[in-house]
């Protein structure tokens, strides 16, 4: 896939197209920081709120049911309405919300009216995050497509914006909720939000890139793609197992770091910053291996490094070895994620791209609210012991879809 890149950069030479920066890449940046301190603070904020690790946990599943459930919402509604009004309108209403729940809170003398909110919350924002990204990520296909040759310097940009606003949201979430309290928190999201409906793109209606595929036939269409493409199916159920664990990390840090290290929310958001910042070293690392070994090689060892990491996290007893083991474990995902992405653009046919794709969305995020109601359901003293089992699935199914790919000849071809 990098070697395809490199002949169309040097050929294209020339800057950024006029409005690109203004149009696509600043809304994508504020919506995609509201993303991450909206995924990595809320459950911080309902665990401050409640001290309850149990309602940490639903607090993460109530995130991510409504996002699947948005999935299909989402792109139909970008669809009929396009992707600036879908974009103004959920980040506005994002901005309302977490704006109403910064009122409420300080003046709520009742746990359970508490409680309340923030569990609304977290489901809530967790459809209208998912409404907005859905909007800016078809704002970004849209610029990549009439870039032509050009495309996939769009693509690298938005790439690396979503992952520097993993790398700043969760620290900068923690920190304000660990300085100024759930109202600081909260102000923060809502001004990004506003900032990216303030900055959203103004396109024509016939731009519009919606598949107008019924949702329900979609993912028909896109389940019999997947089940045609064998190496991809595989590499996708590996990585479902592989988000449980993964799932139930996130779910369980703030319980963990907090309840039983005895640090701060701003701990807790510094351990997903370094994560990100792993991750991008991943990336590009990978992108070179790939080039010198082939996709085999690289996979197999991106797996062996994060369920490696995930089993020696799973015994530690340190925030310090927390962390580095976390970084680890996320560099290992990374070369995961370049693998997948990199398979992904070379298995799936053109005519049936999108909905195959949305389909593998929705199956590997399928794990994360499962592992939020694992959180809720297990006692906060036994989560190393889950994440334990978590990580010795997570070994046995990458092992697995491993050894079933290594003679797969698309592999050795896609490189």
């Amino acid at each position: 896939m990098t070697t395809s890149v490199r002949p169309a950069a040097a050929q294209r030479r020339k800057g950024t197209p006029p409005g690109l920066l203004r149009g696509i890449y600043l809304p994508r940046s504020m919506d995609a920081v509201a993303f991450a301190m909206t995924t990595y603070g809320i459950p911080l904020l309902v665990l401050a709120t409640t001290g309850s690790g149990t309602l940490t946990g639903l607090a993460f599943a109530a995130e991510w049911v409504p996002r699947l459930s948005a999935f299909t919402l989402a792109g139909t509604l970008v669809g009929r309405y396009g992707t600036t009004r879908v974009l103004r309108c959920a980040s506005t209403a994002r901005a309302l919300v977490v704006l109403t729940a910064a009122l409420l809170l300080p003046t709520q003398s009742a746990d359970p009216g508490a409680t309340a909110t923030v569990m609304l919350l977290a489901a809530s924002t967790g459809v209208l995050t998912e409404v907005s990204y859905i909007a800016a990520e078809t704002a970004g296909g849209l610029a990549s497509r009439t870039a032509g040759t050009g495309a996939h310097r769009i693509q690298s940009a938005l790439f690396g914006i979503d992952q520097t606003a993993t790398l700043a949201g969760p620290a900068l979430a923690g920190l304000l909720l660990n300085v100024s309290g759930p109202a600081g928190m909260l102000t923060a999201i809502a001004a990004f939000s506003l900032l990216a409906s303030a900055f959203a793109p103004s396109q024509h209606r016939e731009q519009h890139c919606a598949d107008p595929t019924p949702g329900r036939q979609g993912l028909r269409t896109g389940w019999s793609t997947l089940r045609a493409l064998p190496a991809l199916a595989w590499l996708v159920a590996g990585l479902c197992v592989s988000n449980l664990a993964i799932g139930l990390l996130q779910a369980a840090a703030p319980v963990i770091v907090i309840k039983q290290f005895g640090h701060t929310s701003a701990d807790v958001g510094l351990l997903w910053s370094a994560a990100a910042v792993a991750s991008l070293v991943a990336i590009a690392v990978c992108r070179r291996a790939i080039d010198r070994y082939g996709l085999w090689p690289v996979g197999a060892a991106s797996a062996g490094l994060a369920a490696s990491a995930c089993l020696v996290l799973s015994l530690t007893h340190t925030y310090g070895a927390y962390l580095a083991l976390t970084a680890v474990l996320m560099i290992g995902e990374g070369g995961l994620t370049v693998v997948l992405r990199t398979l992904r653009s070379h298995l799936i046919p053109a005519d049936t791209f999108g909905t195959t794709l949305a389909l593998t969305i929705l199956l590997l995020l399928l794990p994360f609210p499962l592992a939020g109601l694992l959180v809720a359901a297990i006692h906060p003293v036994l989560l190393s012991h889950a994440l334990t089992v978590c990580a010795v699935l997570q070994a046995l199914g990458l092992a697995t879809t491993f050894a079933r790919l290594r003679t797969a000849p698309v592999l050795r071809a896609a490189t």
